[in-house]
């Protein structure tokens, strides 16, 4: 059993999932830093300088701490209950990056799969083999 489960592990196809999924993941990092640290900053800023992650609508006041609450982590810890409208706008943002790079990597290879060459049509036979054929038909209509 030890021997099938290392035979499939090692094939391509396996190793090729394993790297994918891990530079996806680094991929994705690199997208929420993006949205996170370069995006959202000067949409707050033209909000009037609110963090952007941090918007929310307080939905029922915490038990523990009145409010306002300076970030969704605050309200939670106030026990209060809120929708994270910033947070969820971040995660559609992260989303859009990802689908647009994915579609870019996609129509990348269908492009690269179009310019490669088409294969070679078969060529003509040679006048030799040709008459030969032709004698073969001739004898199988005699026969």
């Amino acid at each position: 059993m030890f021997k099938e489960f290392r035979e499939f592990a090692i094939r391509g196809s396996v190793v090729d999932l394993a790297v994918g999924i891990i530079i996806g993941a680094a991929f994705g990092a690199v997208v929420t830093s993006l949205v996170n640290d370069v995006i959202m900053p000067p949409i707050g800023l033209m909000l009037g300088g609110v963090d952007f992650a941090s918007l929310m609508l307080v939905l029922k006041e915490g038990t523990k701490a009145p409010p306002p609450y300076a970030t969704p982590a605050d309200a939670k810890a106030a026990l209060a209950v809120t929708v994270n409208i910033g947070a969820f706008i971040n995660t559609l943002i992260n989303f859009t990056v990802v689908s647009f790079a994915v579609f870019l990597l996609v129509k990348g290879i269908n492009s690269a799969r179009r310019a490669q060459p088409a294969a070679p049509a078969e060529a003509a036979p040679p006048p030799q083999e040709k008459l030969l054929a032709e004698i073969r038909d001739l004898l199988k209509a005699r026969a």
